[in-house]
């Protein structure tokens, strides 16, 4: 069993204080680009067409919809998150978006999956395996939950290695964003922000992490000149 600690409920008590304004900044606060972002990571998802996939932190269900907008009528999605106000505005975009009987919600912790082995076709968690506090148990429960063969999808902000594009990146992210997100939500959410995207491992290691989860290959792509990274692991 795992027990919920002090830092996972002050995550999600702090993702359900600004979850009324969270879509809007998304978009905001990336110009748009966040949502090419989702389709890329969808699209390596397996099978094409149809299967069962499950997202992790599913939030307000944008990864969920793209999944049933590329994977089409056949499809299923089972999303996971532990703030339940996250998931009320989720399950209404799903709701109006005509998709409420395809997408199912369950509110539990990345470490604790209530599914069984290879439940799941494929796998993703978009933006949120960082707030996962245990990182490595969150990634073998993403792995134990999906078929051999299927995929385990994993995108999530980077640091690019350009020296002068990082440290453009890096002033937006720790002066820029958290002043702007402040204005329009909770500031202390954007100030997290920037301080969990830089304590996150570099590339080659979290490959490796997945690896380790039980990955059976892990191909990593950066996008937008690194300020993200698409993981793709085969199980």
């Amino acid at each position: 069993m795992y027990r919920l600690d002090e830092k996972n409920r002050a995550i999600g008590a702090m993702f359900s204080q600004i979850a009324p304004r969270y879509d809007f900044l998304n978009r905001l606060l990336s110009l748009g680009v966040d949502r090419g972002w989702r389709r890329r990571a969808v699209a390596e998802m397996h099978p094409a067409a149809g299967g069962r996939h499950f997202d992790l932190a599913t939030g307000t269900a944008d990864m969920a919809l793209e999944i049933l907008r590329q994977k089409g009528g056949g499809a299923a999605v089972v999303g996971a998150d532990i703030s339940l106000e996250m998931m009320r505005i989720g399950r209404e975009k799903c709701r109006k978006a005509g998709a409420g009987g395809r997408i199912v919600f369950v509110r539990a912790p990345g470490e604790a999956l209530p599914f069984r082995d290879c439940a799941f076709d494929s796998a993703c968690v978009a933006f949120g395996i960082r707030n996962v506090v245990d990182r490595e148990r969150g990634l073998r429960e993403m792995c134990r939950a999906v078929r051999p063969g299927g995929r385990v999808v994993v995108l999530e902000f980077g640091t690019p290695r350009s020296a002068f594009f990082g440290a453009l990146y890096r002033f937006y992210f720790t002066r820029v964003l958290p002043r702007i997100g402040g204005l329009f939500s909770r500031g202390a959410a954007y100030a997290y922000l920037p301080e969990s995207v830089l304590s996150f491992p570099e590339p080659g290691a979290f490959a490796g992490m997945m690896r380790a989860a039980g990955c059976k290959s892990v191909t990593v792509r950066p996008l937008t000149f690194g300020i993200v990274t698409l993981f793709v692991g085969t199980r």
